[in-house]
């Protein structure tokens, strides 16, 4: 189950309490170890085999902790501004997938290390992100074909680089 965006396992369930394990690097990697007793989290759960799939490809494994920078407020739509570090920058793309705090979203714009999601009236009534304001932390998922891709394109950028010596693990691995 994917607790605010992220992946853990259920170890008990009794009524309305659920029970995880939680290591110190997870809490240290996302906002986990930010909630407090009586804090509201957005929860997900898994997809199991067989099912359809619908939307984003969301795994719950968080890349960054992003920071929401601005809101911009409409009749029609909330323009959040959420930035990250600029490794995990690497993977956004415009229009692309991006999932905050569990959320599944498409990503509007991009400005140096930040992107915008435009937030529908449902999406802020059924999920806890109305209640973030400027400043708050958030668990940023991007998109898993991105970061495949990006880092498939280093390695073979990192091999080329390595190709006059010979001794990239890429290379080796082909003789």
């Amino acid at each position: 189950m994917a607790v605010n965006g992220v992946c853990l396992t259920l170890t008990n369930k009794d009524r309305n309490v659920a029970d995880f394990d939680v290591i110190a690097e997870t809490l240290r990697r996302t906002t986990l170890g930010d909630l407090k007793a009586g804090d509201r989290v957005n929860l997900q759960k898994s997809l199991a085999v067989g099912d359809r799939i619908d939307g984003h490809f969301v795994q719950g494994h968080v890349d960054a902790v992003g920071r929401v920078s601005r809101v911009e407020e409409s009749e029609r739509e909330s323009v959040w501004w959420i930035q990250i570090d600029a490794e995990s920058m690497a993977y956004v793309t415009p229009k692309g997938s991006i999932a905050v705090d569990g959320v599944s979203l498409t990503i509007a714009s991009l400005a140096d290390n930040e992107f915008s999601v435009a937030l529908i009236p449902t999406t802020l009534q059924n999920t806890t992100l109305a209640n973030k304001r400027p400043g708050a932390r958030v668990n940023v998922e991007t998109d898993i074909l991105a970061r495949t891709l990006v880092e498939y394109l280093r390695r073979m950028a990192r091999a080329e680089n390595g190709a006059s010596t010979g001794d990239t693990p890429l290379r080796q691995g082909l003789h």
